[in-house]
């Protein structure tokens, strides 16, 4: 039997269309990207548009995101980052602002060349940005919008002096940390500069 290693993955372009015996079809993969990623106040696409802002913002969206890595983003010198979002508005009817909470919980992290987990659970990035959009009306409401996001820039190290086994974290909670709070033009330099102290200390 053929080994079964993990699939290489490559960037697409949207223009590959679906084909059978040789003959393509009318459509191509960025009519399924506009089907089922439009809806960009959907809390599970949300959080991967968080990752796309932020990768935008450091000059590294030329790779591919991989679904089951140990950290959303890797940066040539090491720094690796993890993005959380949480919205104050949902896709759905609401009868007020959703609470504001973001997941920090320790995790495993898993090889896919091997399939297999770590042994010990912890937090795996240097550096995490949280992400908040931060409008509340919904007639104007746009995620394409970038002044409508506020962005936390926090060390990881604070967070397990502070929060070592927490999963879950409030806004007022994270506030309390004194993270470096930006907006998206400055997110950048924040960056830099919290992860080069990370790389450091962590």
């Amino acid at each position: 039997m053929t080994e079964l290693k993990a699939i290489p993955l490559q960037r697409k372009s949207g223009n590959e269309h679906f084909h059978r015996d040789g003959q393509a079809y009318d459509f191509n993969l960025l009519h399924f990207w506009q089907w089922s990623a439009s809806d960009l106040s959907n809390n599970t696409l949300r959080g991967k548009l968080a990752e796309f802002l932020v990768v935008q913002t450091l000059a590294a969206s030329g790779g591919v995101r991989v679904e089951w890595d140990a950290y959303d983003i890797k940066l040539p010198n090491g720094l690796t980052i993890e993005v959380k979002s949480a919205s104050y508005l949902q896709s759905w009817f609401q009868h007020r602002h959703s609470t504001i909470s973001f997941d920090i919980r320790p995790t495993r992290s898993w090889n896919p060349d091997a399939n297999n987990y770590s042994g010990e659970a912890r937090r795996q990035a240097h550096l995490y940005v949280f992400c908040l959009l931060s409008h509340q009306e919904k007639s104007t409401f746009d995620p394409t919008d970038l002044k409508q996001w506020r962005f936390y820039v926090l060390q990881t190290k604070i967070l397990n002096e502070q929060h070592k086994a927490q999963k879950q974290l409030s806004l007022r909670s994270l506030i309390s940390l004194n993270p470096i709070e930006c907006s998206f033009a400055d997110l950048n330099e924040i960056i830099t500069d919290q992860g080069n102290t990370a790389l450091i200390t962590y």
